[in-house]
């Protein structure tokens, strides 16, 4: 189009873009944790961004609520961990995420209307990568499911943790026998960014309860200065690695589509 027309096209790179209070620290940090990309953020970030580490679900939940209640515009968010089920989806009566060691459960949001973003009542739902990308919120509180852990030293990837739901995932078992290193990369590729898109959703403040442990302590020690995270290769080819125990028939998988995200 620009030959035809004549015209002359520049193209650069997005650097910066004012997100999550402007806070581009938060930002690099969040990309050095999450193993996406190094940055010089490894051991926290300044600025004045509301990050907080939950142990427990109901009190990030009520400290959502509790924000939600003074503007509507706070949410809960959560990775594709949990099926969504077409049983249930018009009303949040039906907990859809379970987490059952402290009796918590929410429902996805429902599938019977179009205003999540700004419907009071989506408080008692919770939002997924397909539903808030491109949305944003005062504050977000993000529950971290099993597909994303912190064991021996390293984040790990568990793919076959995601709900047979998410379309983003489908394939995997094919591409696993016929490319094995493009599925742990696509993977790897999935789940981080998946949880990066959901930790930056919020203007004001990021509130996170993380389903293992392990992943918990390691955003608070990386958030509180106290471990320096060096991003290594060779770390993250150790972490692309995961999926290649696991065998292929635990994996229901058909085709697959790696840019839903």
């Amino acid at each position: 189009m620009g030959k035809k027309q004549n015209a002359l096209i520049y193209e650069g790179a997005l650097e910066s873009q004012f997100r999550c209070n402007g806070s581009d620290g938060y930002l690099a940090w969040l990309d050095n944790a999450l193993q996406i990309a190094e940055t010089a953020n490894y051991d926290g970030f300044e600025g004045d961004y509301d990050f907080k580490i939950f142990d427990n679900p109901h009190d990030m939940y009520n400290a959502i609520k509790d924000k939600n209640n003074i503007t509507n515009k706070s949410r809960i968010l959560a990775g594709y961990c949990w099926d969504w089920p077409k049983e249930g989806r018009t009303t949040s009566l039906i907990k859809d995420i379970q987490i059952p060691e402290y009796n918590f459960g929410i429902s996805w949001n429902l599938g019977n209307s179009d205003t999540y973003a700004i419907d009071p009542d989506s408080i008692n739902e919770a939002g997924c990568i397909h539903t808030t990308q491109g949305l944003e919120f005062e504050y977000v509180g993000v529950i971290i499911g099993d597909d994303l852990r912190y064991e021996d030293g390293k984040l790990v990837v568990d793919i076959t943790k995601r709900a047979k739901t998410d379309q983003s995932i489908k394939g995997i078992k094919k591409l696993l026998k016929e490319n094995p290193t493009e599925a742990h990369r696509i993977a790897n590729e999935i789940v981080k960014n998946t949880y990066r898109t959901l930790m930056t959703r919020g203007q004001k403040g990021c509130y996170i309860y993380c389903t293992n442990k392990g992943l918990s302590n390691y955003f608070k020690l990386i958030y509180n200065h106290q471990l320096s995270y060096t991003y290594e290769q060779s770390t993250l080819s150790k972490s692309d690695q995961l999926v290649a125990d696991i065998p292929i028939s635990d994996i229901d998988i058909t085709e697959i589509n790696p840019h839903k995200i």
